[in-house]
This record gives structure tokens, sequence and C-alpha cells, in this order.
């Protein structure tokens, strides 16, 4: 296919902020207006339109930017609730959407088919003779390779997006002659790929193009949040992982979990030749109190175990939706992110133990002696927190009688706590009574923590579980937490999900891994999983409510405030993939996802 005149594509929703993907060119506006010679017969036009592709990669952070509406994708989980009404997880959480109002499909689906539709363009069009493909020492070696394999990278990302929300997928990729297929905005896209195939498809786009890439940067100021092998590597991964599990391996084939163990362990293998590998964060005194909230503040992108992230920001807008809301001054917090009872219960004890498996376990003492990611993860009762003369124990006291009041951390106007709880993960500890002009924050849409315990998943489903040990023990053993050696097969997969489930919270990974895991069906209702432990379900959702009178006391229950609901409503099988927007179906004539029919 080719074209002589292109409409460039409109500006980002999210535009590059900071530090991001390398030097200040891609800062630099491409003019919407002009065609395709113009564009790709000048180096630097060309190096633009480039750069501004990686706009379209996943951000956990994007809510953020909206401070009405959206905050932390855990909200859409049993990880995390919101206070704020109008937040549009309550929706999803309800299911109250259908395919021509839900507000996340409406979104992603038209932006990600549009970055894909770009990446397309770029390979189409972009030239070796502008760009320059010379054999070079270091980064820049036949540059032009490189850079076509980043977006093939890109446009692989895009499709993972794509096919974990909405399942099946259009493939908008190469024609049968490898020509990048581009269609029209106003245009039908092809029929729609089953999604295991569509995990095979991305799986293969990574395996063509993972070595064609350095596997680590060696110049990172210049090139840091650009896709390299090692991205490449973790992205096929994850897929791999995903295509193994019960929601995408329909028949049970145990090659699958073998295919992923192995891609995990080609990037371990890769990684462990490298002169500048990738590994755990840790601080320098390698402090297990420390280490895991440093991973996400100190130093968010000259970080050693962040492979990729979407770009820096420089803002307080995280530390304004999550810190507690008592914390005010020349700004105030709204505390809207609330970590739920499920996910505080998760965290074991000292011993290694589920805290329903440990006799020493206190729930009216209950953040003692539990694992150091408990508090370097979420604010609770007592937890210090404020800089200086603001410094204080955070007091989210329920009870209007008791001595002072209502604890300054509860409620106010803007926000408060659903749960009794707020989350601590990429919050600086700033002053609040004085200007603050902003924190550098990255989250990270791969990481080392997550292709170790991809290992240790993948291992112990293939049969392996002895060598599976070691992967998660390496994550464990970053905050102090004893090995799990001598656990069975189904020992360790309940441990290994619940090890992502803390390492990985508040990255975007647990709304997806619920649901490959098929963990609604295993607990069937609401009703028949109320006997578990609160960590093991699902679709009950709790909250603590602290109770300060003479002594205090901790009421474990529904969540309160505004939120007025203490489950998730999940239909299987309609709740696993998100509707195809409606203006899509009419256009394309698709059938609509099952169970989203109007």
């Amino acid at each position: 296919m080719k074209f002589n005149k292109i409409a460039l594509f409109a500006a980002m929703t999210l535009s590059l902020a900071g530090v991001s993907c390398g030097d200040s060119y891609l800062d630099k506006e491409v003019d919407l207006t002009i065609d395709a010679e113009t564009v790709f017969s000048d180096y630097d036009r060309t190096r633009g339109f480039q750069a501004r592709l990686y706009d379209y990669l996943p951000d956990a952070f994007a809510g953020f930017n909206d401070n009405q509406f959206r905050g932390s994708n855990e909200c859409m989980t049993d990880n995390a609730l919101s206070d704020w009404g109008v937040h549009r997880y309550h929706s999803v959480l309800q299911d109250a959407y259908d395919a021509t109002n839900h507000w996340f499909a409406n979104e992603h689906w038209p932006r990600n088919y549009k970055g894909i539709r770009q990446c397309n363009i770029y390979i189409a069009n972009a030239r070796p003779g502008v760009v320059g493909n010379a054999e070079k020492a270091g980064d820049d070696n036949r540059l032009h390779d490189r850079w076509i394999a980043e977006i093939r990278i890109i446009r692989a990302i895009l499709h993972f997006d794509l096919v974990t929300r909405f399942g099946d997928v259009p493939i908008v990729g190469d024609d049968e002659n490898g020509n990048p297929l581009i269609f029209e905005p106003s245009t039908p896209l092809p029929p729609r790929t089953a999604a295991a195939d569509v995990l095979k498809w991305i799986i293969s786009e990574c395996e063509k193009y993972k070595n064609a890439l350095p596997f680590r940067y060696s110049n990172e100021t210049e090139n840091w949040g650009r896709i390299n092998g090692a991205a490449a590597y973790a992205m096929k991964s994850r897929a791999a992982l995903y295509l193994a599990s019960p929601l995408y391996n329909k028949d049970g084939d145990s090659q699958l979990w073998k295919d992923a163990a192995q891609a995990a362990l080609d990037f371990i293998n890769t990684n462990a030749r490298q002169s500048n590998p990738y590994r755990l964060h840790t601080t320098p005194d390698n402090d297990i109190n420390e280490n895991y909230y440093d991973c996400f503040i100190t130093n968010p992108v000259m970080n050693n175990e962040y492979i990729l992230s979407r770009s820096v920001w420089t803002t307080l807008n995280i530390e304004i939706h999550m810190a507690p809301c008592g914390f005010a001054g020349a700004i105030s917090s709204s505390g809207r992110i609330n970590p739920t009872q499920n996910l505080v219960d998760s965290y074991e004890t000292l011993a290694g133990l589920p805290i329903d498996k440990d006799p020493s376990y206190d729930e009216q003492n209950p953040y003692v002696n539990r694992d150091p990611r408990l508090e370097q993860t979420i604010l609770h009762q007592g937890s210090i927190w404020g800089v200086g003369s603001e410094a204080r124990e955070v007091d989210m006291n329920a009870n209007a009688d008791a001595e002072g009041g209502m604890g300054k951390d509860f409620t106010h106007a803007n926000g408060g706590t659903a749960t009794g709880y707020y989350s601590k993960k990429y919050v600086n500890n700033i002053p609040w009574d004085n200007t603050v002009t902003g924190a550098r924050h990255a989250c990270p849409i791969f990481r080392y923590a997550e292709v170790l315990l991809n290992a240790a998943e993948a291992l112990n489903e293939s049969g392996q579980t002895g060598d599976a040990v070691k992967y998660v023990d390496q994550v464990r053993a970053r905050v102090g937490m004893p090995s799990y050696a001598g656990k069975s097969q189904d020992e360790l997969r309940e441990r290994i999900r619940n090890e992502r489930r803390i390492e990985l919270c508040f990255e975007d990974h647990r709304y997806y891994d619920s649901r490959r895991w098929k963990l609604f069906d295993e607990n069937v209702s609401a009703a028949a999983e109320a006997s578990l432990p609160r960590y093991r379900q699902v679709y009950n959702l709790y909250a603590v409510q602290i109770r300060r009178g003479s002594s205090t006391f901790y009421n474990y229950g529904a969540p309160y405030g505004t939120v007025g609901y203490s489950r998730q409503s999940f239909i299987s099988p309609k709740s696993y993939f998100w509707p195809i927007p409606y203006n899509e179906l009419i256009k394309t004539g698709y059938e609509q996802t099952p169970g989203w029919e109007l």
C-alpha cells in the first residue's frame, strides 16, 4: 500500500510531560496539515512523527488528569474504591453501562485504533535514506530499522490493550505482502479475530522484532522511555502468560504454560547477560522497610527496575487524589482512592502466613508484624504522614462523640475514605502549607518484578513448582519475607496470585488478572463466597470503620460514605470484556460481545 497524502494525526489526548523517551525534540509539534512527502522526506519531521506515537501507550496515571470523574483504575477492582460519587469506576463495578454509553470502551476503542493507524502510516512511509540506516556502534545502529521495530512493538502493545479489554478484536497489522494496513477512519475495520489468536499474533510480533532493538539502551539519558528489546521481551512474556490462562486457554493446553515460562525465562536469561541488567530496586542500604516504596518515589526515571513507562509527570495530582483528606494548606488533598479491606487482608504476617492462618494475628491490632509492603503501600489508622510540623498520625475515627470529634482524615466536602484507608504508593510526602511546584511520577508499563512473577506463575502451572519458587522468592526477599519452598502446586498457585496482587497493585494488573484467572467463576457468587476470608472474596467488598472511645475499636463491614454498595456486580460471560462501542457496530456490522447486546 502506498499513500501520497495523509492527514497527520490530531493532537493526542495526553501530551508527554517532563522527561520522556529522550531529548527535547519530543516536545516539538508536527504540523497537522502537511502531506506525507513533506513529513517523511525530512529527518526532523519523521523523528517528530515517530516520537508522538509514544503518546498512545497505555498509562495507568491517565485518570489523574481528570480531577472530577477519574483517578486510579484500581477502583474498578476489589483492591480499591472511591468515595467520590461521580467517579466513572462505580458504573463499571455496578454494571451500569451499556454499549451506547460505556465511557471507558468508547474512549479506548477509537483511541487505540487511531494509534495503530498512525503506527502503520509511519511503517509504510518512513525512509531509510532520510532516517539513516548505517551500521554504527551503540544505540543508533541501523537507526531506521530500530525505529520501525519500536513502532511495531508499540502497535503490538496497543493490540494487547484492546484484546484484554474487548476480547475478540480486529488485527490491523500487515497484508499478505507484508505492507501495513491503513484504513481511513470512516471505513470499517477488518473482522474481529478470536482473542487467543490476537495474543498469538502479538507474541509473534514481539518474537520478530525483540532482537532488532538494543536490549537496554546504553544512553538512557537520551533514550529513556523508548521501546527497547527488553520491552519487547516483556510484552511477549505477558501476552504468553495471558494466552495460557483459563480465560483464553479454553482447552487447557498445558504447552501454553510451558511456552509462557520460556518467554519469561528468555527475558531473565538475556537480561543476565547484559552489562547493565534490570534488577529489583533497593535503597542504598537495602532497607526492607523502604525498598518497595522507594522504587516508585525516589527516582522513577533512572530506575533499574522500570523496563518501560509511559512518561514522567511533574505534578501534584497524584498527591491530591491519594493522600489523606485532612492534609491541607496551600494545596489540599481529596483522598479519593481508598484501598479495600480485601486488599489489606491479603498482606501476610511476617511469618509468611495468610492472616487467617497465623494465630498471632489480632484484628484489633491489625497492622503489626505484617509484610512490610503493607506499610509502604497503604496509609491506615495511626500511620505517620506529613513533613516537619505537619507530621502526625493519620486519623480516620468515625465516632463524632470521641474526644476531639471525628478524625481529620475521615471525610470532608471534596473527598474522604470509603474504606478506612488511603493509598501511599507513588505518593510523595510533601509539605502542604507551602506551595510545592510538583513531584516526579512514573507508572511502569513493564517492570522487572512482573517478569519474575510471570516466570513463577508459568513454571508452577507447567508442573515445575520447585523452579517457580526461586523467582517469586526474589520478589519477596526484597522486603524480607520468607521463602515459599516446600509448597505444593496448588498452595503455590494461591500464593503467587496473592503476590501479584500486592506487588503489582495500582499498576493496572488486578482488573485483568482476576478475569484471566476466572476468579469470579471460582467463587460463583457473593453469597457463596461470604464465608471465605475477605482477601479471597472478589464479589463482596469490605472496609474498616474506626471507632475511638476509651480505646480504638475496628469494625469490619461494608464500605461507607457516598459509595453506597458493598459488592461488585459480575455477570458471566458479559463482565469479562467491555462492549464494542455501539457506533462501531453500526459501521462494521460486528456481532456484539455476548451479554452486551442491546
